[in-house]
Order: structure tokens, then sequence, then C-alpha cells
């Protein structure tokens, strides 16, 4: 009796096996041998699906962004809660901030001009910048530039500067994310 293939839960597990391998040792230093190990698969078949590295590392990127646009929308009422909201996303899934650094160390950031995350913050953008023409906003920031401070915030640094190791708890970071955020859009 033949072993049926499922196609779909193949190429699930091997972009499993990408993420935490890209995550862990960016596109360079990543192994494709280790990739086809960790998802019980092989080389020739990630490649029959993928072509290369950079379009299996593609393929991972895409998938992120994707899962944290439909997990976190943005939110022009409440942009502090949307920051709030981003954070959690990225302590959950921190193999998404992993990932987007990868992308810009190595490749010039050409993951974010993919279309999908193109479109993505086009909208973000136009969302800001129709609140801001109503007065919901603050217009103190161009719209693209309130929105790169907004997510340059969600990634603070869990360790403090100085060096000591004591780590703030996420309910504090939190909340200091939401003040900042709220700090920007004062008027």
């Amino acid at each position: 009796m033949a072993v049926k293939r499922d196609a779909q839960a193949t190429r699930l597990r091997i972009l499993e096996a990408a993420t935490a391998e890209f995550a862990r040792h960016g596109i360079a230093g990543a192994r494709i041998d280790r990739i086809a190990q960790a998802s019980g698969s092989n080389k020739a078949m990630i490649y029959a699906y993928y072509h290369s590295k950079d379009q299996l590392f593609d393929a991972v990127f895409d998938a992120l962004i994707v899962r944290n646009m439909n997990d976190v929308p943005v939110d022009v009422h409440d942009l502090a809660e949307y920051a709030a909201r981003l954070f959690d996303q990225f302590q959950k899934y921190p193999e998404v901030f992993r990932i987007g650094a990868w992308d810009a160390l190595e490749r010039g950031s050409v993951g974010m001009k993919i279309e999908a995350v193109v479109e993505a913050n086009r909208h973000k953008v136009a969302e800001i910048r129709r609140a801001q023409e109503k007065d919901l906003l603050s217009a103190t920031f161009p719209p693209a530039i309130l929105l790169d401070l907004v997510i340059a915030l969600t990634q603070i640094r869990p360790l403090l500067m100085d060096g000591s190791g004591q780590q703030t708890d996420h309910a504090q970071r939190r909340q200091a994310i939401k003040d900042a955020v709220n700090a920007l859009l004062r008027h």
C-alpha cells in the first residue's frame, strides 16, 4: 500500500523548520540540510517547492508578515494600544523580529519591499493620514514617520542598557510603550 503524501502538510513543516533555522542563523548561516532534517523532508523536496534558499526565506518572511498583519491590525483610534498589541505579538513570536533583522542585515530589507508588506504599510499610513486630517491624531509627524516611530517603540530591549541584567517585566515595558506613543501624539 502506497503512502499518500500531503504536500500542504509538508510545505508547512518545511516553513516551520525554515523559520526556526533562519531566525537562529540568518540567511547565510542557515543550512538546507538542517531544515530538511528538522522538517522530515529532504533537500530535493525543499528545492522542488522553493527553488532556492532565498525563495524559501521569502516564503518564511511572507508567512510571518501576513500572520502579523492579520493578528495585529492598525487601530488609529488607539495607536498606543495598537503598539502594545504589536509589542505583545513580537514577544509571542520573537522570530518575526529576528527574521526582519536578518532581512535588513543580509538583504537590505528586500522583504519589506514585497507587495504584501508595501500594501499593508500603505493601508496603515493612509489610515493615519485620514485620522490626522480629521484631527483625531496629532499631525506633528507625517503619517509614515509616525508609523515608523510607533513600530520602533514596540521593539524596546528587555534588558537595561546599563548592562545590569535587570529585566523590566512585560507589563512595565508594555505600559512604557503606550505612554511613549501617547507622548508622540500630544498636540
